[in-house]
């Protein structure tokens, strides 16, 4: 076993009894959670299920609740891209994909996650479809059509107002409701079968809000689930969703660690958000994922000496937070998306890292998710070039103090003796026992 080190301090930690006043949406094992992605495909040499099931002790002594898996259906053959195809590029809603093992393997692993007190979701792909699916040849009708009548591929505005084509898929139109019972029990198999606790949608906006609604419904008269949808739509957390993606954060944190942007930024996003998201939705945060690796960079390339800083914020602003496998191995490259390209995991080196921010949210209720943890309160410090806050729940405070800048920062926190120094891209968590 290689040497596993914790980089980075974070804080002394206090443990605290606490009566969560959830909704009855949020599963009870929610509200102090973080999420893990895993990318099956590249987590290891064999990139199988069996392969990513003995790392679940590991992840559980970093303290992962949720496991999201990337799809782990078949990948359509047909207008491919790549030699193996984009995982959101689904041949059959109800099968395993051989190239990473059975569905046995599947129910052994998420059984392992629950024996370890985890929980495990699937990434589910309702916008689209394979071109070999066999629902484009058996039911037509549950396509979207073009001018000519002819069923047509993906194409769409991102959240950042680009249009994007994904021409290896076909649309879904969910105007038609016997595809929406079949995308239902499509789901409802997962949960039942598997004993998956919830999913995360892709491109959740591409169906319609409604239908989520029904879909979560429906799959939680199975058993409680935990829904994220890709999308940052205040609508979604009306009644489908427990999370949704914030990636207006995650932006004003690439410009940081780029210099266009600092502690005026973050005061101004969490006072006056673009949009209005109600205090109990989970929002999720984080400095990658499968999507800003493989199409804008590693944690190297978009945050350099900015990237602890930029954790430390995802894990203590309000939201849920999210690391992507191998980030605990500080992974310094872009991985291939349709082809095979293992994670380098080294030596670990910020498994502690993560380990501690874990650890601080979970025994911090002030940290919660949604109304289980406790509003941002700004902090004067003497200088507008740190950005400093306070959470509190009760009688557990956390207080954080962040410097985005590169350079040395003076401050004085109220309760301190004097004034102190920052370091650039440094931080300070005060949690008093």
């Amino acid at each position: 076993m290689k040497k596993r080190a914790a980089l980075l301090p974070i804080a002394a930690l206090l443990c605290t009894a606490f009566a969560a006043h959830a909704e009855p949406r949020h599963p009870a094992w929610s509200r102090s959670a973080n999420l893990y992605e895993v990318n099956l495909r590249q987590y290891s040499q064999d990139g199988t299920l069996k392969a990513f099931a003995a790392s679940l002790p590991r992840l559980k002594t970093m303290g992962v609740d949720i496991v999201w898996l990337m799809p782990i259906y078949p990948i359509g053959q047909k207008d491919r891209k790549g030699t193996l195809g984009s995982y959101y590029a689904v041949r059959d809603y109800s099968a395993v994909n051989p190239d990473y093992g059975t569905m046995d393997d599947l129910k052994a692993m998420v059984k392992q996650a629950h024996a370890l007190g985890m929980h495990v979701i699937l990434d589910w792909v309702g916008g689209h479809t394979a071109w070999d699916h066999p629902w484009v040849e058996q039911h037509q009708d549950w396509y979207k059509k073009n001018d000519k009548g002819e069923i047509t591929f993906v194409t769409f505005k991102n959240e950042a107002g680009g249009i994007e084509e994904w021409t290896d898929v076909a649309g879904l139109d969910y105007d038609n409701k016997d595809l929406r019972k079949a995308m239902i029990a499509a789901m409802s198999f997962w949960v039942k079968e598997a004993g998956v606790d919830g999913f995360r949608c892709d491109a959740a906006g591409q169906a319609p809000t409604d239908f989520w609604n029904e879909a979560r419904a429906q799959l939680d008269k199975i058993k409680p689930v935990f829904m994220l949808a890709e999308a940052n739509l205040p609508e979604h957390h009306d009644k489908a969703f427990d999370a949704s993606y914030d990636w207006p954060l995650n932006e004003i944190m690439k410009k940081i660690a780029k210099g266009e942007a600092g502690a005026a930024e973050l005061r101004a996003y969490v006072a006056n958000p673009p949009k209005a998201f109600p205090r109990d939705a989970y929002r999720l945060e984080f400095t990658n994922n499968h999507d800003i690796n493989s199409w804008q960079g590693a944690d190297k390339d978009l945050y350099g000496p900015a990237f602890g800083a930029m954790a430390v914020l995802s894990y203590t602003l309000p939201g849920i937070p999210l690391v992507y496998n191998g980030q605990e191995a500080r992974l310094d490259k872009k991985l291939a998306f349709f082809e095979k390209d293992p994670i380098d995991w080294k030596t670990y080196e910020l498994e502690g890292f993560y380990a501690g921010l874990n650890a601080l949210k979970k025994e911090n209720p002030a940290l919660w998710n949604g109304t289980a943890g406790g509003a941002v309160q700004m902090l004067e410090v003497g200088n507008d070039k740190l950005f400093a806050f306070k959470r509190q729940q009760g009688a557990n405070t956390v207080r954080v103090i962040v410097n985005p800048t590169n350079q040395v920062q003076k401050y004085k926190l109220a309760g301190d003796d004097g004034p102190a120094m920052m370091k650039p891209w440094r931080w300070r968590i005060i949690v008093p026992q």
